[in-house]
């Protein structure tokens, strides 16, 4: 094992909620292991599975956390944030007027030079070369109407949407909380 691979940063903990869920699956509820360290001495979470690596001080050993779960449930909120990355999310990272996956942008269908707004119903993915065809166009005069109309999406609908794109690394010890149909990295 290199030394770099040894380092305690490679070592993060999935964070659960109180029922055993995580608190979310994109991006994945990880902290790192200073925080799970801190969680676990001010008594705010259970260990659930470790790491087979110790952070010591001159009186003290712990193994590192790599699954902890809070001890008092947090409701996860019903909607989620208007951001960026949470609309990519709902439209599943594909431009929702060509269904290609590169250079992403976000269209206001109606226009903010004509009045529309940056909400959950007026913007979708794009990608640049589609957004930059649509120009300030409504949707109907540019002759592109999006794959699905935008919408609110739920929490719920913004973690299964995220479950078809899983890390680039899932640690074993992990897998019995996560929901991917995905291969560990040897």
């Amino acid at each position: 094992m290199n030394a770099y691979a040894a380092t305690p940063e490679r070592f993060p903990a999935l964070v659960l909620n109180a029922d055993f869920r995580p608190l979310s699956y994109y991006p994945l509820s990880l902290w790192s292991w200073q925080e799970s360290v801190k969680a676990v001495f001010l008594d705010r979470v259970n260990i659930v599975s470790e790491y087979d690596r110790f952070v010591r001080s001159p009186t003290f050993e712990m193994r590192l956390p790599s699954v902890v779960s809070l001890k008092t449930y947090v409701k996860p909120a019903l909607y989620p944030a208007f951001t960026r990355f949470n609309v990519f999310l709902r439209d599943r990272f594909s431009c929702q007027y060509c269904g290609s996956k590169d250079d992403l942008t976000f269209d206001h269908l109606i226009p903010r030079s004509r009045g529309g707004q940056t909400r959950w119903d007026n913007v979708v993915t794009a990608c640049a070369p589609c957004n930059l065809s649509k120009g300030g166009f409504l949707a109907e005069q540019a002759g592109m109407r999006p794959m699905q109309e935008p919408y609110r999406p739920t929490v719920f609908e913004l973690h299964r949407n995220g479950r078809l794109f899983p890390p680039n690394y899932l640690h074993q010890s992990w897998l019995d909380y996560l929901y991917w149909d995905t291969e560990l990295e040897p």
